[in-house]
């Protein structure tokens, strides 16, 4: 089974009430999900939809073909008919569009007129929807129901009478009316975690012992601080809604000063803002994360699009030399874990990790049966009244072996501790000699960093051990490329080559991914953005130049379908 439905319609038509509740109703049916959505900058009008395929078996990725779709407006239809499966059926209201279809693949739902007759408003038309949707895919409406109940429940029994009754209206007339509809659908008996991009980042902030959340609300990285605000009361985290980025950085690394682990979250834009924050953190070795959720830009760009054109912004960005690490989950289990080792290796290390999203990721939704929390790590790096040196001197910034310094914790000590953003001793007090300086630098820096990279893994191989093509990605293309590989293993040696952990760049010591592009025939390294950063990246690096790109910048993410075509093209040619 694999099934795909898209909704599409206006901004403020309800196509995300629609798709959330139809994708929480798949996952605790047991059907493996994925989502993404695309929107306007705008709050009403302008063309969205909201895109889930379901199926039997895990998925990561969208698909071209639509076996369901559910056109709240004339321009779905326009845009997406053609998209349409051998069993597809699109489904519209000829009220709404003002037009009706006589091709057996249209199913007219009046759910306007429904609404009208059970609530004397349009206000339960959605409701309708879903029990047409679930009425053409012969599933039982009782987790709809239940699903119902939870979300009107301070409405009153009334509306959620009124809702079951518009749902079971919308059913009954798709059971009567679709007689095309033959979609089978299996009875699957356990529940899946349905989770988005931007939810396992704030999940694993959270498990990481996150008590500092401050950010200045920009798409796509404003879930996360919506997500983790929804949880500040019961784990004891202050969310501080600052009013511009710069205040945001500074608030979290005065926090992190103070002892608590502390993160901030923007996009391109914010991130601009907060440049000079960053190099006040690497200066201070104040431990900061910070989550950078790509959007296409320069300046605002397309706000609510999505690309991976800010990879170079992140590893260059801010002034001076100090270490730092970016990680790019491509999914969000790893989106999770990789969010609790950065808090780890920003505390151990004292620096700064900069965790890279995009909207693809951020708003995408992926089910799992349940995240692993055995893997979880956390260690307190930091020295309070309990564990702090006795009578000795205390120096914020002394000289050590590895380059990492006593981190103590103002007000938990009879110890002064000072810090300060010009060049320093090792006390914390600013100096002018050129000899501190240079010790400095190789502190922070030269000293620290073989140890960082030596805690960056490799990245993942999948498809043939010995391939012949090896698709290279990062970040959030890593469910694509994975089912393209899997689609054109049939008939080719294959493998995806997948970065998550970009910088410190992984050395070869743990897993030789070098030999095995070296001994490929073709290479195709596959980027959202337009000048192949990551294939830049990836030469400077190793001095490994890939044989092929395929890149996409038009603020849409990959598909399987399209992806497949080229990946065929560019090694047929």
């Amino acid at each position: 089974m694999d099934y795909t439905l898209k909704i599409g319609g206006e901004a403020g038509q309800g196509i995300q009430t629609i798709g959330d509740t139809l994708a929480k109703v798949f996952s605790r049916y047991g059907f493996h999900l994925f989502s993404h959505q695309d929107y306007e900058s705008r709050i009403r009008g302008g063309h969205n939809y909201y895109q889930i395929r379901i199926s039997d078996r895990p998925i990561g990725a969208s698909k071209r073909t639509i076996d369901i779709l559910i056109a709240m407006d004339k321009e779905s239809i326009y845009l997406y008919e053609k998209d349409l499966s051998e069993i597809g059926q699109i489904v519209y209201d000829s009220s709404v569009v003002k037009e009706k279809y006589d091709s057996p693949h249209f199913l007219n739902l009046p759910f306007m007129n429904f609404s009208m007759e059970i609530s004397k408003s349009k206000i339960m038309a959605n409701s309708v929807v879903m029990g047409g949707v679930l009425g053409m895919l012969g599933m039982e409406l009782d987790i709809l129901n239940d699903l119902i109940e939870d979300t009107f429940k301070t409405k009153g029994s009334d509306v959620i009478a009124l809702n079951k009754k518009a749902v079971h209206k919308g059913y009954e007339y798709a059971l009567g009316n679709c007689l095309r509809c033959s979609f089978l659908v299996p009875s699957l008996n356990k529940k899946l975690m349905l989770i988005s991009g931007n939810e396992s980042i704030a999940f694993g902030a959270i498990a990481s012992g996150l008590k500092f959340y401050s950010a200045y609300p920009m798409t796509p990285s404003t879930g996360i601080m919506n997500f983790i605000a929804t949880k500040a009361s019961e784990y004891g985290i202050i969310i501080e809604q600052a009013e511009d980025e710069i205040s945001a950085i500074n608030m979290a690394i005065g926090a992190s000063f103070g002892g608590v682990r502390a993160m901030t979250g923007t996009s391109g834009g914010g991130f601009a803002l907060m440049t000079e924050g960053l190099s006040l953190a690497g200066m201070t070795e104040t431990p900061l994360v910070i989550v950078l959720a790509q959007r296409p830009g320069p300046a605002p760009g397309f706000p609510t699009r999505t690309e991976q054109g800010d990879l170079n912004f992140a590893l260059y960005t801010a002034h001076g030399e100090f270490p730092r690490v970016v990680f790019a989950p491509g999914t969000p289990e790893q989106a999770f874990f990789l969010t609790n080792k950065a808090f780890d290796l920003a505390e151990k290390y004292q620096i700064q990790v900069i965790i890279l999203t995009d909207q693809y990721l951020a708003d995408s939704q992926w089910t799992y049966e349940e995240f692993d929390l055995a893997k979880l790590r956390f260690k307190d790096y930091r020295l309070r009244e309990e564990n702090f040196y006795g009578s000795e001197i205390y120096k914020r910034h002394a000289f050590t072996e590895n380059g990492v310094s006593p981190l103590g914790v103002p007000g938990l000590t009879k110890h002064l501790i000072v810090t300060d953003s010009d060049e320093h001793d090792e006390e914390g007090h600013l100096i002018e000699d050129s000899l501190t300086r240079r010790e400095m630098v190789n502190k922070r820096l030269f000293k620290k960093l073989p140890l960082i990279r030596d805690e960056i893994m490799p990245p993942l191989l999948y498809g043939d051990p010995s391939p012949e093509i090896v698709l290279i990605g990062w970040g959030s293309t890593y469910g694509v490329i994975r089912e393209v590989v899997e689609n054109l293993s049939k008939n080719l040696r294959i493998a995806m080559l997948h970065f998550s952990e970009l910088f410190p760049f992984p050395n070869v010591l743990k897993f030789d991914y070098l030999k095995i592009l070296k001994t490929a025939k073709t290479s195709i390294c596959i980027e959202n953005n337009a000048t192949s950063q990551f294939a830049r990246l990836l030469k400077v690096e190793t001095g490994y130049s890939v044989t092929k790109t395929i890149n996409k910048y038009d603020g849409r993410p990959f598909i399987v379908d399209e992806l497949e075509e080229e990946v065929v093209k560019l090694i047929t040619d």
